[in-house]
């Protein structure tokens, strides 16, 4: 399996997306390329947020993934593939509790230990191809001042080695993404509907204003919308920024 992987290791670097889609522009990396840093300084995380990591002990890096025939409507099925793919591993470590928290942070309880942020190139109706970028808190155990958030080594005791972990990753991606332009969402979507963090359990949400609100995630829409069902029996779909599950 390794076979497929081109994998660049860089010392340090802002962000091995932004490394990944410079490359694009001066090169032609094959797919499957990979960028692995040891020091991640501006890791970005959903809307904004700063990833904390200290050098050496967790895994940053990004998967480039080409595209001949992946439809811009069904591009969750790359959320659901990844979410997917890094469960597969994880369980597999025998990290207890595995969850995906919609859309894309990996928790283990009620603990983060991962995020996940996928950059889609878009041509036309089409993905011409991803840029999948992975953050995996895997030796570190001090994270001060963040709260629910750990490490593979804070939950379960033991040390683990990158580059092991790495490998382990990137197969079950590839085994997860080898027939994805074939799939829709809705096919897909049972088996990372039973991985979702708080589904079925009433939870507390804020909107963009920062008002909150309560309600139950019920499922996930086939366009990869959030839906919960709110006070009076009223169902709703969210997409990425208009909500944020606090927990």
């Amino acid at each position: 399996m390794g076979k497929h992987f081109q994998i660049l290791k860089l010392d340090a670097t802002d962000s091995t997306n932004l490394y990944l889609r410079d490359l694009l522009r001066s090169e032609n990396p094959l797919d499957y390329t990979v960028v692995v840093a040891e020091n991640q300084l501006k890791g970005r995380g959903q809307m904004g947020t700063v990833w904390q990591s200290e050098g050496g002990k967790n895994l940053t890096f990004s998967v480039l993934k080409r595209f001949d025939s992946m439809g811009v409507r069904h591009q969750f099925v790359l959320n659901i593939a990844i979410s997917l793919a890094i469960c597969d591993a994880l369980s597999e470590l025998s990290v207890p509790n595995i969850k995906v928290k919609w859309p894309n942070d990996i928790m283990s309880g009620s603990i983060k230990i991962c995020g996940i942020l996928i950059e889609n190139v878009l041509k036309g109706a089409l993905v011409d191809h991803s840029i999948i970028g992975i953050g995996l808190n895997v030796n570190q155990t001090d994270f001060a001042g963040l709260e629910r958030v750990s490490s593979l080594k804070g939950i379960t005791g033991r040390h683990f080695d990158l580059d092991e972990i790495l490998q382990r990753i990137l197969e079950r991606i590839v085994l997860h993404l080898e027939d994805i332009e074939t799939k829709t969402v809705a096919q897909l979507l049972p088996a990372y509907e039973k991985m979702l963090f708080r589904k079925d359990k009433p939870s507390t949400f804020t909107d963009p204003k920062g008002e909150m609100f309560m309600g139950y995630i019920r499922r996930v829409s086939p366009s990869g919308k959030l839906v919960l069902e709110l006070e009076d029996s009223i169902f709703k779909e969210f997409d990425l920024k208009e909500v944020t599950l606090l927990y």
